[in-house]
């Protein structure tokens, strides 16, 4: 490849995970992760139950400093920078259990993040944006812990939006929402991916990640073990066999 394809093709990775490694007590839980996730699109990362993916989420976000490997993002390896530092370079995240402030209101909940260097006004502004982009608006004074949990869901999506990043990562969105909201979080996911954001989903609902993603990374035992389109992952042997084919323990990379 020339150097101009190899510049070209670095352009279109928003993020490049080079040989990731995690251990717990001897345990692999990411035993040399890659993948390149690609800029403005809506990506899935699934395995089975202690498949690493979990694990892997969090290294990429800070939550959990990697042994070894690269995460490079803008041309930068980020890996082993703390939380806060990943996200003001344009990381944002939701958690899947949502970590939203239960005795703050939805618009009190959009402005905790605005220490970073935001002007109150335009974090005001922001926020109404947000809450109105979500369909939260008649709820901006209602307390975070009143709300459904599919509320909170989106609530906490909102939030992960209030400094526009450039990539957000979703910790299973789909989990404990109903059909009604998840649809509404789905077409927000894609109204932003149409403005040119990245998006990466980990998933349990096959639905989802085969419906609403542009490319699927999978993987097993620490390791990935196949990407493709959904069509290609849908039939692919080692997938199969993965999900469907032997039983397994769950391990502290779920």
């Amino acid at each position: 490849m020339s150097a101009s394809n190899m510049l070209a093709a670095a352009d279109d990775i928003a993020l490049d995970v080079q040989d990731l490694h995690k251990d717990f007590g001897g345990i692999k839980a990411v035993d040399g992760c890659h993948l390149q996730i690609p800029k403005g699109k809506i990506s899935g990362l699934i395995g089975p139950n202690g498949s690493g993916k979990t694990t892997t989420f969090n290294l990429l976000t800070g939550v959990i400093t990697p042994d070894s490997g690269k995460v490079i993002f803008n041309g930068e390896d980020i890996a082993g920078l703390k939380p806060y530092k990943i996200f003001r370079k344009g990381i944002t995240r939701t958690f899947q259990i949502t970590r939203i402030y239960r005795e703050m209101t939805v618009f009190e909940n959009l402005l905790s993040v605005t220490y970073l260097k935001i002007p109150m006004q335009k974090a005001r502004e922001r926020a109404e944006e947000l809450m109105e982009f979500v369909t939260l608006t008649k709820l901006r004074d209602e307390y975070g812990g009143n709300l459904s949990y599919g509320q909170q869901k989106l609530l906490e999506f909102a939030r992960a939006l209030m400094t526009d990043p450039e990539l957000i990562l979703l910790d299973e969105p789909a989990a404990g929402v109903n059909r009604t909201l998840l649809a509404s979080l789905l077409e927000r996911i894609h109204e932003l991916q149409q403005t040119g954001k990245t998006i990466l989903i980990v998933e349990h609902d096959m639905n989802v990640i085969m419906n609403h993603c542009d490319k699927i990374f999978v993987m097993d035992y620490g390791v990935n073990i196949a990407e493709g389109l959904p069509e290609e992952i849908q039939n692919n042997e080692r997938v199969i066999e993965a999900y469907f084919g032997h039983n397994k323990n769950a391990s502290a990379g779920s």
